[in-house]
């Protein structure tokens, strides 16, 4: 199967069951009393939240239906199963934390070390199934070869730290929704041209659900994501440029997110990214800072939706960047 064909089979599986079930999340989540209150919104407006469950659906259905389809048609050739196998377990398990961080998270009992550590325990079945010689070239530096070392200690801390980091960044309608998007969107485009048929798989699912998604969670936002998202985003985009050995580029990615780490470092990771909501409709920083959003709240009087297009926005011009530096790279290797 084409890659381009199989990439649109997978967004519009993922994207058609994420459509169908978010509004039963949403209906189900407001009769449990799974809410939350919308802080960037005069009168703190109670939202569903746990959004998370929908994607997690949608995109193991897409996942399921490639498997299925490679076993008994022979499509989707360039799969190694054992690996995707892997990275769907260490996905499932992540999604699986983030419901349970969700209802006994930080703020309810854990504490925000061992929050930030719960992703750790999802990356063993790809630690278990990614065992051997594994290099990575460095500027200046060269080849080096991992070995052992980098399921045992690269693999664990790139799924610890990009689920951590996708979860970071987050807190206004539509933010972490759309920058998974825009990064899944790129990875696998750069996965098309490589040919890297496992990343491929997981990159379709995650931007068909995600899609979906948006269209209940744009602003005004009728379920938030929770946990159960952001930590799932971070987790299956790592996964994607671990089985595709985008590493360099999932890197470079995440630059806006590294910045965010380093604002909540000096905050002591107690920080907020909420704004505080005015009469006009604009958002007013938080005097206190912590957070890339405030800085983006400073730029001037922006709504929620402008102050999330910024930052998109800003997203977007990484991604091309990223772009830019692999097509450089994919010209010269090809000549």
């Amino acid at each position: 199967m084409n890659p381009f064909i199989s990439s649109a089979f997978l967004i519009i599986c993922a994207g058609a069951v994420t459509f169908i079930i978010t509004p039963k999340i949403i209906n189900r989540m407001k009769m449990r009393g799974l809410v939350g209150k919308d802080m960037n919104k005069l009168g703190k407006p109670e939202v569903s939240e746990m959004g998370g469950i929908a994607v997690l659906f949608g995109f193991s259905f897409a996942i399921l239906a490639a498997i299925f389809i490679h076993t008994y048609f022979g499509q989707f050739q360039g799969i190694d199963l054992i690996s995707l196998v892997a990275g769907f377990l260490t996905i499932l398990l992540v999604g699986f934390l983030g419901v349970f961080d969700d209802l006994i998270g930080w703020k309810k009992g854990i504490r925000q070390w061992q929050h930030a550590l719960i992703p750790a325990l999802a990356a063993l079945p790809l630690m278990a199934f990614s065992v051997g010689i594994k290099t990575m070239s460095f500027p200046g530096i060269g080849v080096f070869a991992f070995g052992i070392f980098y399921s045992l200690i690269i693999v664990p801390i790139g799924i610890t730290g990009a689920a951590n980091a996708s979860n970071m960044l987050a807190g206004l309608n539509g933010l972490e929704t759309g920058l998974g998007l825009i990064n899944a969107a790129t990875l696998l485009i750069i996965a098309v041209m490589l040919g890297k048929t496992n990343a491929i798989i997981f990159l379709a699912a995650m931007i068909g659900a995600l899609l979906a998604f948006l269209y209940y969670n744009w602003h005004p936002a009728r379920i938030f994501p929770g946990d159960s998202l952001t930590l799932m985003i971070g987790a299956g985009i790592a996964t994607a440029v671990i089985l595709g050995d985008m590493e360099k580029y999932g890197i470079m990615l995440f630059a806006m997110y590294f910045i965010e780490l380093a604002i909540k470092s000096r905050h002591k990771f107690q920080s907020e990214n909420f704004g505080i909501p005015q009469k006009d409709g604009t958002l007013a920083p938080n005097p206190k800072g912590g957070s890339l959003t405030h800085f983006f709240m400073r730029l001037g009087k922006f709504s929620e939706k402008q102050v999330v297009l910024l930052i998109l926005a800003t997203q977007a011009a990484i991604a091309i960047l990223t772009f830019i530096v692999f097509y450089t790279g994919f010209l010269e290797a090809g000549l």
